[in-house]
């Protein structure tokens, strides 16, 4: 199979574990991050926020503040009258609140002073006056609770967005099932915890131009919005995303304070910054949605699944950030990683006063992943069958088309799960718990021997670990960057150009972010790869929007797929105008000409050649300076139905994990001892930078079923309980487990040199794989994310009861869902366009 650059050629770059090319700098400290940024005569910003949820504006006083010494400049709603958003749907922030407020955190009014000291008391001089609303709190409320309303648009009441698709007939699939089985989960909400926060340096100049050095994942959309809401020509905004100390999608938003330090920089003629607090991080927020889900699978006797319906509830905080988007992720990626013939999805986003979620790590797919690992755990207990077997036996096929119209490429998940039950030795530990244990006498040794419900399907079982040790698989899979740009158009949505200098030096420019993902890194990788050079004699210039070209930003793990094709097609252009130069004073033919260890030689004879700086003189020579571009779009989607830019993908990477787990029963401590983690990277562009992001995956994911979430205090005041790393917990080096990392390459023909995406996927199948090893370890479900010792508690109290010796949520709320969008299935002979609204066989 051939992949984008690679051209049958022996790999000399790629594939190897060279250093990031920011390292040094980073671990000297020579690294400058946003709040590193001082300008001349710069001013402080600081924001006031809202200590209402929800409430009318009445009054703003801003006179005592203004008195204050050193105060130079107070802006309030007024003066940012236009709305923005990430998506063009959702238009609904202002950069300071205008009439309304919406949860607690929202700005409100923005100080401009000499010192950061004097912009923080002149803040808290500002007098403001409210008129309480009524605060909507939770999924059910923003479901049933129609007024007052958050936003005046959306799917009626405080619903943002209501969807409702079917692929295939789903009643007449569950009707061929030997099981039918209905689940209901909760994944609670969480944050991103960066290490940098948020900042902004503004510096408006005498020619009226702006430049804005911001720590964001997406300076192009910074700069989208930054022309919208200040009414300045594009060419005269400058977005410099610097250097950024994490994101995990938590930049990935315009936010208020790059906008208002940008129109405080317009009002005083001085450059003006804005750090956020780590305080004020929690409320900006953009995390992970909480999300109810239900689940309802039919099933033949193998495990085969005949069908399914899966609905999911998100509660989507005070505005729409990704909303959208991510309503329709909860419900796109089930079918991708095992075979789902028949598939329905109904999904719903409310409004509520908390702080807006919107992308972390993964963006709407941990946790439908979550639920259908579990619930498949679940069939295979009911069914009788290793929950390996169950998921190996029907995995979606390669080069395929799913039901709801994903095309399927390379498909790496088979060896994936292969490796980790070889090397975790599953066969030897894994036997289903049962109701109670007993222990007897075998030899010098006391074994536990199990009573099994289904000891007439499988007859007597001895348990192969001790009561409190479990071990649980799960598997995912995740996109490699989205099928469409979030406002639809036929440019590319990545673009890369070269500049080749006559001493040999190659300068590669990019708009894409390092987010610390190593994206600068690869850039240098593949170009070298493909120019025969050192990655370290190319010099990176990214995330500047007066000197890259655009790229959409570091989201949806994009980046090395679609700037890396980008690359590739710039270097192999550059290539071919060296390759005519040097043939031609080498006088061989062109296809004798290679590039390697900074020469361009004669493969029949190597010792006839030149130095890459000469190749590079005698095509200047030739034809002028060197310069080349490259650029990528991804394939069209066979999907055609409303709803159907979500979820396609040039190519699908695959994870599966399997956790071994101690659970302590009388405290419900949870303790994860171990992790075996395969992950089908495609091609490994360099292996030491694949595993590390494999890994920080299991430990995000590690916190998030463990520990993690955003709660507020039980009452209408929507109030952060927990706004400070002191107070919300994350894994340190002491909870953070053993992790055994296998990369399987799988090449996909759509990636650079067969690549696929790392930063994201290999976090979904961590939490469902502690907790099926949670439910192995002592017999009892949590269905909930996260996982505490209180609920598992819960859960074996009500065990000890006689009772299932579950814990999670009973209930969804009642909905009014729209008839479906109805599509045929590619093997009902459909071609991806919606029906109308009648049955599939009328």
């Amino acid at each position: 199979m051939k992949q984008n650059g690679n051209n049958g050629k022996p790999l000399n770059v790629v594939g190897k574990p060279f250093r990031k090319v920011d390292a040094r700098a980073k671990c000297t400290g020579q690294t400058k991050f946003a709040d590193d940024i001082f300008l001349p005569r710069m001013l402080y910003c600081k924001i006031l926020r809202s200590h209402e949820p929800h409430a009318l504006i009445k009054k703003i006083d801003v006179s005592k503040a203004l008195a204050l010494p050193g105060v130079i400049s107070i802006i309030t709603g007024k003066d940012l009258p236009i709305p923005y958003g990430i998506l063009p749907v959702s238009q609904d922030e202002h950069a300071l609140c205008i009439d309304k407020v919406r949860f607690i955190g929202d700005p409100v009014a923005a100080v401009a002073a000499i010192d950061e000291d004097g912009a923080f008391d002149a803040m808290n001089l500002i007098e403001v006056q409210y008129e309480r609303l009524q605060t909507i709190t939770s999924i059910e409320e923003g479901v049933m609770i129609d007024e007052p309303r958050i936003h005046e648009y959306g799917d009626g009441g405080n619903v943002h967005k209501k969807v409702s698709l079917e692929f295939g007939e789903v009643e007449d699939g569950f009707a061929e099932a030997d099981l039918v089985r209905e689940d209901t989960f909760f994944y609670e909400g969480n944050t991103h915890l960066p290490m940098e926060q948020h900042a902004a340096v503004a510096h408006f100049d005498s020619d009226e131009k702006l430049t804005l050095w911001s720590s964001t994942q997406t300076p192009h959309y910074v700069h989208r919005a930054l022309t919208k809401v200040l009414e300045i020509s594009a060419s005269h905004i400058r977005v410099i995303a610097t250097p950024n100390g994490g994101g995990f999608g938590g930049k990935s938003d315009p936010f208020n304070h790059e906008v208002i330090v940008s129109k405080l920089a317009m009002i005083t003629g001085r450059p003006v910054k804005c750090t956020l607090t780590r305080e004020e991080v929690f409320y900006c927020h953009r995390g992970r949605h909480p999300v109810l889900m239900h689940i309802k699978t039919g099933v033949k006797k193998d495990g085969a699944i005949t069908a399914m319906h899966f609905k999911s509830f998100l509660d989507g905080g005070a505005y729409g950030s990704y909303g959208v988007a991510s309503t329709f992720y909860t419900g796109a990626l089930q079918t991708v990683t095992y075979e789902v013939p028949r598939y329905k999805f109904d999904g719903i986003r409310v409004f509520t006063n908390k702080p807006p979620c919107g992308p972390k790590r993964g963006h709407g797919t941990p946790q439908p992943r979550f639920g259908l690992e579990v619930q498949l755990d679940k069939i295979a207990e009911a069914l009788s069958l290793d929950p390996v077997e169950i998921r190996r036996n029907h995995l979606v096929k390669p080069n395929s088309v799913t039901a709801n119209y994903l095309r399927i490429g390379s498909m790496g998940l088979g060896a994936c799960i292969d490796k980790v039950v070889e090397r975790a030795d599953w066969k030897n530990k894994f036997s289903w718990p049962v109701t109670e244990p007993r222990a007897v006498a075998s030899g010098s040794e006391t074994q536990l021997e199990w009573q099994d419900p289904l000891a007439t399907a499988r007859g007597s079982v001895t348990r192969k670990l001790p009561y409190g040790k479990g071990i649980g698989i799960a598997c995912s899979s995740y996109i490699c960057g989205a099928g469409l740009p979030i406002y639809w158009n036929n440019m590319p949505q990545s673009a890369v150009q070269l500049r080749l200098d006559r001493q040999g030096g190659v300068c590669v420019m990019c708009g894409s972010t390092d987010i610390g993902q190593g994206s600068d890194s690869i850039l240098a990788y593949i170009v070298a790869e493909i120019l025969g050079i050192d990655p370290f004699d190319i010099r990176v210039v990214t995330a500047d929007t007066d000197l890259t070209p655009v790229d959409l930003g570091s989201y949806s793990s994009r980046v090395t797929l679609m700037t890396g094709n980008a690359a590739i097609q710039a270097a192999e252009r550059a290539r071919e105008l060296l390759t005519i130069a040097v043939a031609e004073k080498l006088k061989v033919p062109i296809e004798n000409i290679s590039f390697a260890e900074r020469r361009a030689f004669d493969v029949e004879n190597p010792e006839v050649g030149v130095s890459f700086a000469e190749a590079v003189v005698l095509a200047e020579s030739k034809f002028g300076t060197i310069g080349t571009v490259g650029s990528y779009t991804p394939p069209r989607s066979p999907g055609k139905y409303k709803g159907a830019g979500v979820g396609p993908s040039p190519a699908y990477s695959y994870s599966a994990a399997i956790a071994e787990v101690g659970v302590d029963a009388d405290t419900g401590m949870v303790t994860v001892e171990r992790i075996w983690i395969a992950h089908d990277v495609g091609k490994s562009i360099n292996p030491v930078l694949v595993m590390g992001q494999v890994e920080g995956s299991v430990y995000m994911g590690l916190g998030e079923i463990l520990m993690e979430e955003m709660s507020y205090r039980a009452n209408r005041n929507v109030v952060h309980k927990i706004p400070s790393m002191l107070e919300y917990k994350s894994p340190t080096t002491m909870e953070m487990c053993d992790v055994k990392t296998f990369l399987i390459e799988d090449p996909d023909p759509n990636g650079p040199f067969g690549a696929k995406e790392v930063g994201q996927g290999p976090l979904l199948p961590v939490p469902p794989a502690v907790a099926n090893a949670v439910y192995n370890a002592v017999g009892v479900r949590v269905d909930e994310v996260p996982i505490t010792p209180e609920k598992v508690l819960k859960a074996l109290r009500e065990k000890s009861k006689g009772r299932d010796g579950r814990f999670g949520p009973e209930s969804i709320p009642s909905v009014d869902w729209p008839e479906p969008l109805r599509v045929l299935t590619p093997d009902e002979g459909g071609d991806g366009r919606e029906m109308p609204r009648v049955s599939v066989h009328s």
